[in-house]
């Protein structure tokens, strides 16, 4: 059974973020809340982790994870990113945005995507996530919680609850969540490409 935390999106707090790091460390996965809906979440390197989060979406390991960093000095160590990149990056972050970008060494292989050597990343606007990244001192893994039978993220944590109590370890309420997803968007190539159309404005792009 999953433990429920209730932790204020302004000020969240100290003792429940901590909790919430050392289950994460612990090889444990999340639901918690970003700024483009609920995700599920866990850390590199615990691979059954990463295993009953593509159960629980029902994806196999085609499907890749976004790594979800604190800033863009984090970000840096996991993506190659060229000066006019790196000034877009810096104008459109934190915000609802996942970027696929040319991935480091420091990316496992099985992360990337096979063939364009690429990785998807974000740094999300949500006070809670950046606590929990800041805890934790590293990205997570995450995947939007979408339910093999629905086409729409849940928004509300009691619904995840409801359907995810025994297969997650931790469901993060901050009440109501922005429904919807992430813009993602590849940045490796010349130009920005448009991969899903989301939360995230596409004007500063030039996708719009």
């Amino acid at each position: 059974m999953s433990q429920f935390f209730n932790i204020n999106i302004d000020n969240p707090q100290h003792r429940l973020i901590v909790h919430s790091a050392d289950i994460l460390r612990s090889g444990g996965v999340i639901a918690y809340p970003t700024d483009s809906g609920y995700a599920l979440g866990c850390m590199i390197g615990h691979g059954d982790a990463q295993a009953r989060i593509r159960k629980i979406r029902g994806v196999d390991e085609q499907h890749l994870f976004t790594l979800v960093c604190r800033n863009l000095s984090e970000l840096g160590n996991y993506a190659v990113v060229s000066n006019s990149q790196f000034r877009l990056l810096k104008a459109n972050t934190p915000g609802a945005y996942t970027f696929i970008l040319k991935a480091t060494r420091e990316v496992p292989r099985k992360l990337q995507h096979p063939k364009r050597n690429t990785v998807g990343l974000r740094v999300p606007q949500h006070a809670v996530v950046q606590a929990l990244l800041e805890a934790i001192e590293a990205p997570l893994l995450s995947m939007t919680l979408y339910l093999p039978e629905q086409d729409v993220a849940l928004s509300e944590a009691w619904q995840i609850r409801d359907k995810l109590e025994h297969l997650v370890d931790l469901v993060i309420d901050v009440g109501h969540c922005a429904a919807g997803a992430s813009s993602v968007i590849n940045l490796a190539e010349d130009v920005p490409v448009l991969i899903r159309a989301g939360l995230g404005d596409l004007g500063p792009f030039g996708l719009s």
